[in-house]
């Protein structure tokens, strides 16, 4: 069995998000404690990884993955820059990169485009980066205007606008996790997949995998599947998922 899993408030919670007293720092950036998991997560983590292959799948890059610190080793794989890099052991698997590549090779105009029209705004408050010529990134004082700005402009593109408070993304359609997740099903022959997530990035993911563990703030998305289940109502999301997920290896 595989595990994906999404990081931030799927896994690790920002220093900002109140998880209460019984957690443990997961990362430091420039020596300040930044993302915390609960020590019952933590535990349950540690016991589900002995029985399933973990991968990591975030939009965070390389950089931002490897500060994080999940267990006594990192994991074998992790799909990072929404999947569009696949880490072994810590290396860059190129040929997966060369593949993503060709993947949104038919996607390049519309990134230009939105990057013009992201350096042009008045709302941009971050530079604009284009993250491994994958996608592009910024922050924007009105996400909401400048979201609708690019739906205008791009149209019915081959591009996906997302958004997570301030941070504006364009990511390519077939840049997706579900694309990622179903790459990497075919790549080591995987037999069933569970996915784990919090937010629009992840619906994909959960959509493709086999059993999905959704943040019940996600029923709002309506995922396609009968095999979805919605945690973190009543309990925080990460310990109410990975214990129903350890009971059902058991």
């Amino acid at each position: 069995m595989v595990f994906h899993s999404d990081l931030d408030n799927t896994l690790i919670y920002s220093y900002k998000h109140e998880i209460g007293p019984d957690k443990r720092c997961v990362e430091i950036y420039q020596g300040r404690e930044i993302s915390n998991m609960t020590n019952c997560s933590w535990e349950l983590l540690q016991k589900i990884q002995q029985q399933v292959l973990f991968v990591p799948t975030t939009t965070r890059t390389i950089e931002q993955y490897q500060r994080i610190q999940l267990g006594k080793k990192p994991p074998e794989y992790a799909l990072v820059c929404n999947g569009g890099i696949l880490l072994h052991h810590g290396e860059i698997d190129k040929g997966w990169y060369e593949e993503s590549r060709r993947l949104i090779s038919n996607c390049q105009e519309d990134l230009v485009q939105a990057e013009e029209l992201l350096r042009t705004s008045r709302n941009i408050i971050f530079e604009v980066r284009n993250i491994e010529q994958l996608f592009l990134f910024t922050k924007s004082a009105k996400p909401e205007e400048t979201i609708q700005r690019l739906h205008k402009h791009l149209g019915e593109s081959q591009v996906d606008v997302l958004s997570n408070g301030a941070k504006i993304y364009v990511v390519p359609k077939q840049l997706s996790k579900g694309v990622a997740l179903r790459r990497f099903r075919h790549k080591i022959r995987a037999g069933i997949t569970m996915a784990a997530g919090d937010s629009r990035f992840d619906v994909s993911m959960l959509e493709e995998a086999d059993i999905a563990l959704a943040h019940w703030q996600l029923k709002k998305e309506h995922i396609r599947g009968r095999h979805v289940m919605y945690f973190g109502e009543k309990e925080i999301f990460s310990d109410e998922a990975l214990k129903y997920m350890l009971s059902s290896l058991q």
